[in-house]
């Protein structure tokens, strides 16, 4: 449970962090509502990581390095031996 509450915690945060970084670009310089922008750029990361998630989770077991992999960006090791 505490995993889950970490998990969403982070996405969320992720969302926040991705819509304030492209406000001040895309919004100006596109002529995109900044609504609409913040929206997508959030929606979008959010997305990328959940994927990350869902892919690291297929044999039953996210292990904590598997998380922290998904939010950093780097790919998590290969659970084949």
């Amino acid at each position: 449970m505490n995993k889950a509450i970490s998990i969403v915690q982070r996405i969320i945060s992720t969302f926040i962090v991705n819509s304030m970084a492209i406000i001040g670009g895309s919004a100006i310089i596109g002529g995109i509502s900044v609504v609409k922008s913040a929206l997508l750029a959030g929606i979008s990361a959010s997305v990328t990581v959940i994927e990350r998630l869902a892919r690291a989770s297929v044999d039953g077991n996210l292990t904590s390095e598997e998380i922290n992999a998904a939010f950093g960006g780097a790919v998590p090791p290969s659970k084949e031996k």
